[in-house]
């Protein structure tokens, strides 16, 4: 090979490896560049996807994680944050017939020694339904909510079969307090009864379980409300009881109180005769706290105008009917004398000249028509009389208007009386009664039932009942509890049995500027030692609110004020003495 030739090889070789560089540096590059637009790509895909997820969806993973870190059902507190219902992790104790595998005997035991066993650990348990449960061979729970210390009782019997699964359960720290109101949730984790129905939806919802909802009860004024009226109960051997506790001006319902009571822990023994509610399911005839509120209708409509004016105390033949009092008053009574000592005859002869149109659309205008309009599920509807016209429409008759006006033939919820009681003494308004905290700016309108210069009068009329007449004993030093006490026979077949009474008080305070109305009702008390032998209302009902009121009224920001007191002083002069219910 001559000079030339190598010398053209070699430039040919390195032209051939110059090529070779630069086409793996081109190609390195396009790599480069594709490896960029695929990871731009997938970037871009990512991010939209990130911002789709963020502002439109909810993954599944998402959503489970914070479901995860709810609990199953919302938890329900007082006003003041204090739990009223509340779902916690429990042990259950559950049979498990196969836990020994298909064909194997799914006890190592006998039933019998089993359930003997059982009943050692859990001495409420039935003995004869865990013995027909095991010998069933069929899974079930033979017990929900188990301690610990019992759940390692049960693993030391050595049955398989016998499990603990862990769960969720609703709790109820308070115990029966509030039942009533809250209700219960059966196991298979639905509200039934109380608020615990109403609220089912938000306590189930994600997006609400993790706030408590609460309710306007005071768990501090439901204890002692409680408390008292058990109390009152067994001093008269009374078969049942009710109470409320109102805000005069919102309506909030902090206490409500029917007994006996249930415990909603036992969601398995909770379908009885126990969950009716007295205070917003059941009517009643009222008697006698229904007198203030003729009297305040008679004087909005200007058929009282001077309350010394006197009316006739003896027996008011109507028809074949005849009015009559309790005890004999006199010949007269004025209205003050009449309230004080709750004189059929003399709020007969009131409402006679007030009629039957005032009077009636008074009770309509204050609810007493109509279901009382709260939360809860159960409401029972008033027992109206009838009146004249065609289809038991128009005006009432005569002698219905009367009985009306003295709380007989008209039968309504104790809640029904609270909510007029609380227009009588708030300066004239009703506002319907609520389980839910109020905002204080944001009250219902409610509607203007009585004049504001009536309200203040019966302020002072009421407070006179407990200052000299049938409510002394629901006196309570420096609180100016104001009221007025209601015996009514129970009705029955063939007419009222009067042996079976009606004891109800309805009370306000502080009477000077009320913020809180008080009533308290006994069904069928009986004459005893604690009541001095009587079975009527300023006996046995009002010493309930004497005794309630001091304790509830600090709690509630109502402090004691023993120098102060609402002017009755107009009103004294006209007042003589005597004895009523």
């Amino acid at each position: 090979m001559n000079a030339l030739t190598a010398s053209a090889a070699i430039a040919t070789g390195r032209v051939q490896l110059a090529n070779v560089r630069q086409n793996a540096l081109v190609t390195a590059r396009l790599r480069a560049l594709w490896v960029m637009v695929l990871f731009i790509f997938v970037s871009l895909t990512a991010c939209v996807r990130i911002a789709q997820l963020g502002l439109f969806e909810q993954t599944p993973e998402r959503t489970s994680l914070a479901e995860a870190l709810l609990p199953s059902r919302g938890e329900i507190t007082d006003r003041n944050g204090v739990a009223l219902a509340r779902a916690f992790a429990s042990y259950s104790l559950w049979f498990n017939p196969k836990a020994m595998g298909e064909g194997g005997a799914p006890l190592v035991k006998t039933p019998e020694e089993i359930a003997r066993a059982l009943a050692g650990i859990f001495p409420d348990a039935d003995y004869a339904d865990l013995v027909a449960r095991l010998k069933a061979g069929k899974p079930c729970y033979l017990r929900r909510r188990v301690l610990p210390e019992d759940a390692n009782k049960v693993f030391a019997l050595g049955e398989p079969a016998l499990e603990f699964p862990r769960e969720e359960q609703r709790f109820y720290p308070q115990g029966s307090l509030a039942a009533h109101v809250l209700g219960f949730v059966d196991e298979a984790g639905k509200g039934h009864v109380g608020m615990e129905q109403v609220l089912e939806s938000r306590l189930l919802d994600p997006a609400h379980r993790g706030t408590p909802t609460a309710l306007s009860l005071d768990a501090r004024a439901q204890g002692a409300l409680e408390d008292e009226l058990g109390r009152g109960m067994l001093e008269t051997s009374a078969k049942g009881a009710a109470g409320v506790i109102l805000d005069a001006d919102s309506g909030e319902v902090i206490a409500l109180a029917s007994l006996p009571s249930f415990n909603p822990n036992r969601s398995d023994l909770a379908y009885n005769d126990l969950v009716f509610n007295r205070v917003s399911n059941q009517v009643y005839e009222l008697g006698s706290t229904f007198k203030p509120i003729t009297v305040a209708s008679a004087i909005d409509a200007g058929v009282i105008t001077d309350l010394s004016v006197r009316y006739p105390a003896v027996p008011f033949p109507v028809g074949k009917f005849t009015i009559h009092d309790s005890h004999n008053f006199g010949a007269s009574l004025n209205v003050p004398e009449a309230l004080i000592h709750s004189s059929n005859t003399v709020t007969a002869h009131v409402a006679d000249l007030l009629g039957p149109v005032a009077l009636k659309r008074t009770m309509e205008a204050l609810g007493m028509n109509e279901r009382p309009p709260i939360e809860l599920p159960a409401r029972g509807f008033p027992l109206w009389p009838h009146g004249g016209g065609e289809g038991g429409k128009g005006d009432w008759a005569r002698l219905t208007t009367m009985t009306v006006s003295y709380g007989h033939g008209i039968a309504v919820t104790p809640l029904h009386l609270a909510s007029a009681y609380a227009a009588l003494v708030n300066g004239g308004i009703w506002r319907p009664a609520t389980l839910y905290k109020v905002d204080p700016a944001h009250l219902a309108p409610g509607r203007r039932v009585f004049q504001a210069s009536t309200s203040a009068r019966l302020r002072q009329l009421l407070r006179m009942i407990v200052v000299d007449g049938t409510g002394r004993k629901a006196d309570a030093p420096g609180f100016r509890v104001g009221g007025k006490t209601g015996s009514a026979e129970k009705p029955g077949s063939g007419g009222y049995r009067k042996t079976s009474l009606i004891a109800t008080f309805a009370a306000a305070f502080p009477m000077d500027k009320p913020r809180y109305v008080v009533i308290v009702m006994l069904d069928e008390p009986q004459a005893t030692a604690q009541t001095g032998g009587q079975r009527t209302a300023a006996w046995n009902a009002a010493p309930i609110v004497g005794r309630l009121v001091p304790r509830i009224g600090p709690m509630l920001g109502v402090v004691p004020d023993a120098h102060h007191d609402v002017d009755i002083s107009d009103l004294s002069p006209l007042v003589g003495s005597g004895e009523g219910e």
